[in-house]
């Protein structure tokens, strides 16, 4: 794929990433296997609370094909298939569910050195249809993600969102939910080891600010560490360890700060590929 502004979803995507990814409050093991044909087979589990949930997933790859095929605890069954580069820069993807019979959807990416173009129809009588383009350069983007329901006739989605980038700051503004929300992020990056991050939200229907602020700092080339608060008090941190190549061992945890010493939360994750 070419280098160039990339498509929608990346617009804010590394800001995101430091303040909420691998943050939670449920105990999760995922465990890898390939086989010596290439077959990747993957069990993962989720426990919350009493409840317990599991899906089994097995990927196998083809030239520039690959499928992935999912089961869950609730029988559904979730397929995907994705073609990479049938012609230069474009990926294909066709994914449905079953017994969902109006689950199915078909997604062209497109990415080129100064735009990048998604665009997805539902496999349905009368479909939802998505598209998402941005355009500009690796530095600076602009783009729109808006979604249309052919059955209802009317817009069911409506975004769009500016980002500016260069060697250590990342910049994104965004405005979704046609224009009920407005979101500022900012990503720099301290040293080689160290990363800050912060989303600033404002809903303009209830005139409420959400701020989210949160740093990141590898101790070592194997382990690290992030921590996160928000304007209403939430703390969380979290420690990342790779024991082996490619396995994962995490600890998050939260609490809020106006009362300590209730609802604090904790979470365990497991990461083993073999």
């Amino acid at each position: 794929m070419a280098k160039g502004p990339g498509l929608y979803s990346d617009i804010g995507k590394k800001a995101k990433d430091l303040l909420y990814r691998d943050y939670h409050s449920d105990q999760k093991f995922t465990v890898t296997t390939y086989s010596p044909t290439g077959v990747a087979i993957t069990a993962s589990g989720t426990k919350k609370g009493e409840l317990f949930l599991a899906d089994v997933n097995t990927q196998l790859k083809n030239k520039n094909i690959t499928t992935d095929i999912k089961v869950d605890t609730n029988s559904n069954l979730f397929t995907t298939i994705t073609v990479n580069e049938p012609i230069p820069r474009l990926k294909t993807i066709l994914s449905f569910r079953v017994p969902d019979q109006r689950s199915g959807k078909l997604e062209v990416q497109y990415l080129h050195d100064y735009a990048g173009i998604s665009s997805s129809i539902g496999l349905t009588a009368n479909p939802i249809v998505n598209f998402s383009g941005v355009v500009g350069s690796h530095g600076l983007a602009l783009g729109t993600d808006v979604s249309f329901d052919t059955k209802e006739g009317n817009l069911t989605k409506l975004n769009g969102g500016i980002s500016f980038s260069n060697a250590d700051l990342i910049t994104s503004l965004t405005l979704n939910d046609k224009g009920n929300a407005l979101s500022a992020s900012y990503h720099y990056t301290v040293s080689p080891l160290t990363s800050v991050g912060a989303e600033m939200t404002h809903i303009f229907s209830t005139n409420e600010n959400v701020f989210n602020f949160g740093t990141q700092h590898a101790l070592d080339r194997l382990t690290t560490v992030k921590a996160k608060v928000n304007n209403f008090g939430k703390a969380s941190a979290l420690i990342q360890h790779e024991w082996r190549p490619r396995s994962l061992f995490v600890v998050s945890g939260e609490v809020d700060t106006k009362s300590i010493d209730k609802n604090a939360k904790f979470g365990l994750g497991l990461v083993l590929k073999a």
